[in-house]
């Protein structure tokens, strides 16, 4: 939880999610992904773990996409899963939404655009998101597994 994994060419990058939000950003074409594993929408100026915060998950994936690139002009893409209402008790706005919420408004705000998401609920899902694709398949417990 809280960690960013990034890989270049094959493999696949995988997270388990319930509340928190697992975010994508990727490049087909270089085959360079990077996957976070994100529990908060705001770091409130801790960054000991900047994988676990929205402010500072996205800015840190992209700057170690930029390292994979090597330097070249890359436009990422992104897609997310994960921000599920884990507890009956939940009610009005969960930390699920505000970590969906916060992911979507700084993908916008660094215009990045968001290709697909699944999102909500009441399950965990298991992610894998495929390097050499950017297919992010998505398990939701109970339910059929779909791509991304």
């Amino acid at each position: 939880m809280g960690e960013i994994g990034s890989a270049h060419d094959t493999g696949v990058l995988r997270t388990f999610v319930g509340s928190c939000v697992g975010v994508a950003l990727y490049n087909r074409r270089l085959k360079i992904a990077c996957l976070a594993h994100i529990m908060l929408p705001e770091s409130k100026g801790r960054s000991s773990q900047p994988g676990k915060f929205a402010d500072t998950a996205i800015p840190k994936m992209i700057h170690q996409l930029n390292q994979l690139s090597h330097g070249q002009t890359v436009r990422w893409s992104a897609k997310m899963a994960g921000g599920a209402k884990m507890f009956a008790f939940q009610s009005g706005m969960t930390v699920g939404d505000q970590n969906i919420q916060a992911v979507e408004q700084i993908l916008r705000n660094l215009d990045i655009p968001l290709l697909g998401k699944c999102c909500g609920g009441t399950q965990g899902r298991r992610i894998a998101l495929d390097v050499a694709t950017g297919e992010m398949t998505i398990e939701t417990m109970g339910g059929n597994p779909e791509t991304i």
